[in-house]
């Protein structure tokens, strides 16, 4: 520790409280002394897998003396968002679940409500690793590393913090809708989702602008777009932007939304005020949820997302490192399937 307070210009207690996650240093020097914590190799790495105290008197199966299994944490922290009832990460967590009792491994499962207190309580010699799902803020991270646990992140990574990742190619799938849309003839499009959101946001955001700036067409800036600035209130949002577009005459002829969930909160506020889809605008999402029943919205058009085989990916990767904790970082990208139903039309209003 007095090495890297040397290095990064601070003092020894700086240091400690950045590495262990504590108030008092600025985010800037944070971000420096977390920074030359990893140039000098201060985080232990983890042991191959055939030499982890953990498996030691282990039989082919993995299970100890007893019948007792070898555990691996999914940790999920951003549990008010992001829960095993949620139709989109709970198939993450089943797939990986799934991987991991074909591997005859036990599972923990760590939560917001407690995530500082079990992880400070786990022995890392008693787990072989952990799966992150989800936003997970860099002090737990550094927590994570600093007692030597490998992980794997999924939708999620940490500029400061290198490590394997698994992520939906947000982008790509993205782009190749938004494509769909301006080759269609839709020539005023609009995102709905804020691109601050989560890293997924801001690469669907990235490759729909990226198709419209190939295509000469004019991209709304986020600062000056409400639709763009969507929090918690997403729904007040758009409850009171729909109807405002239709007075000025400004509806678009296409939305396309981050996920499903905003299209569908979309779709109920085009319904409310009379507007027919895809007669009138059509709306498109991500995702693959499926989570409204309403019957008079139409069948979204969305890009399925293989939730369950990025949580399994997840699995295979922290298997890999264990085998090999030298080999480099790596960032698996899970493609998509475009599905086109009811709320798209190829022809926009006034094109016949």
């Amino acid at each position: 520790m007095q090495q890297i307070a040397e290095r990064a210009g601070v003092s020894k207690f700086a240091v400690s409280q950045a590495l262990s996650g504590k108030s008092g240093v600025g985010e800037e020097t944070r971000m420096r002394i977390i920074q030359t914590a990893n140039e000098l190799g201060y985080f232990r790495r983890p042991k191959p897998l055939g030499l982890r105290p953990s498996l030691s008197g282990t039989d082919s199966g993995g299970r100890r003396p007893g019948g007792a299994k070898n555990t691996v944490v999914i940790l999920m922290p951003n549990v008010r968002f992001q829960s095993r009832e949620s139709l989109y990460w709970g198939r993450i967590i089943d797939g990986a679940a799934a991987a991991l009792a074909e591997r005859e491994i036990g599972v923990m499962m760590v939560t917001e409500s407690y995530s500082d207190r079990s992880l400070k309580s786990i022995n890392p010699d008693g787990v072989l690793g952990l799966v992150g799902i989800g936003f997970i803020a860099t002090p737990l991270l550094l927590e994570i590393r600093y007692q030597g646990i490998p992980f794997v992140l999924v939708d999620h990574e940490d500029p400061l913090i290198p490590s394997d990742t698994v992520f939906m190619n947000n982008y790509d799938c993205m782009r190749q809708l938004a494509q769909l849309v301006v080759q269609s003839g839709h020539r005023d499009p609009r995102f709905v989702g804020s691109p601050k959101y989560s890293r997924s946001f801001h690469d669907r955001w990235l490759g729909f602008r990226s198709s419209l700036e190939e295509a000469g067409l004019p991209v709304p800036a986020p600062e000056d777009d409400l639709l763009l600035q969507l929090e918690d209130d997403a729904y007040l949002v758009i409850d009171r932007e729909v109807p405002a577009l239709l007075a000025k005459n400004k509806l678009p002829s296409a939305f396309v939304c981050a996920n499903d969930f905003l299209a569908y909160l979309v779709l109920k506020a085009l319904a409310n005020n009379g507007v027919e889809v895809p007669a009138a605008v059509s709306v498109t999402g991500f995702d693959h949820t499926d989570e409204e029943r309403d019957p008079r919205l139409p069948a979204l058009s969305t890009i399925h997302v293989p939730n369950a085989r990025m949580g399994r990916r997840a699995v295979e990767m922290l298997f890999a490192r264990l085998e090999d904790p030298e080999r480099p970082f790596e960032k698996a990208l899970i493609g998509g399937e475009l599905l086109l139903r009811e709320s798209f039309r190829k022809e926009p209003r006034g094109t016949e």
